[in-house]
């Protein structure tokens, strides 16, 4: 029987794809077409966890097409079980010191070409601090890459004095005019949310307050008109002015024929 000595790469669970696109090319390099040969290498290759993924098909292998089928089949699953843990990885990850966008390619290298751009984009925007969500959301039409860019200048505008101040210390060059245009009008997106949210909570409260007290002024006048007209059915005006009073408190009895008090002539 033959021997080939073939330079098989270390087998790569994470990327099964390219691990068995390496070896086909050692296939054709050595002229190996046959099935059982190119099966026993996939077999003597992998390691035992691995291989465990697939152990139906190794102690029961098909009567034909074998290296087909362990391939496709290890392929598939290895990937699902892939995806699965980084699943689970994505969302125990932090932003910690980084920027947004090198967070972001942070969470592209664990996720690999399989993990759908919109279930990353979750992951990494609810991982990002509430005054970056705040600009984000209202960004609705921007890719990715540009949101991580916007991510990026937010964070900037929002660093703490220290940093700063630590920053200015450097002999780096000032920023360009069109940077600077840009952090101004971020400053002034996150200065104008910020001041509809002030508004509106102004005027929420002096809803709540107003109310309440024209109730308590109209109750108020209304037990003192009452009560004083009971202990006194003239009011106080045409008690003290008679026909020259001004101004008269009702309810009032008096009556200019019965009730004025006659001027001295």
């Amino acid at each position: 029987m033959c021997k080939f000595n073939l330079k098989v790469p270390a087998f790569s669970p994470d990327d099964p794809d390219i691990w068995f696109a390496l070896l086909e090319t050692q296939f054709d390099n050595f002229g190996i077409t046959e099935d059982s040969i190119k099966f026993n290498n996939v077999v003597s290759n992998i390691d035992i966890i691995h291989a465990k993924a697939v152990k139906d098909i190794i102690v029961n292998p098909p009567e034909h097409n074998r290296y087909l089928k362990i391939k496709s089949e290890l392929i598939k699953r290895l990937t699902a079980s892939h995806e699965k843990k980084v699943c689970q990885l994505l969302t125990h990850e932090e932003l910690g010191d980084r920027k947004p966008s090198q967070f972001l390619r942070h969470l592209q290298d664990l996720a690999g070409p399989n993990v759908p751009e919109e279930f990353l984009k979750s992951i990494w925007s609810n991982r990002l601090p509430r005054s970056i969500q705040t600009v984000l959301a209202c960004q609705t039409s921007e890719s990715l890459e540009q949101l991580a860019e916007l991510a990026d200048r937010v964070q900037e505008i929002a660093a703490p004095p220290n940093v700063a101040a630590t920053s200015a210390s450097c002999n780096a060059p000032g920023p360009s005019s069109s940077t600077s245009s840009e952090i101004a009008e971020l400053k002034r997106m996150v200065e104008c949310l910020t001041i509809k949210l002030d508004e509106h909570t102004r005027q929420s409260r002096c809803t709540e307050r107003s109310g309440p007290r024209r109730r308590r002024s109209s109750s108020r006048s209304a037990s003192r008109s009452a009560s004083r007209y009971r202990m006194y059915p003239i009011c106080w005006y045409h008690e003290t002015f008679g026909s020259r009073a001004h101004k008269c408190l009702k309810p009032c009895d008096y009556k200019e024929s019965g009730n004025a008090t006659s001027n001295p002539h």
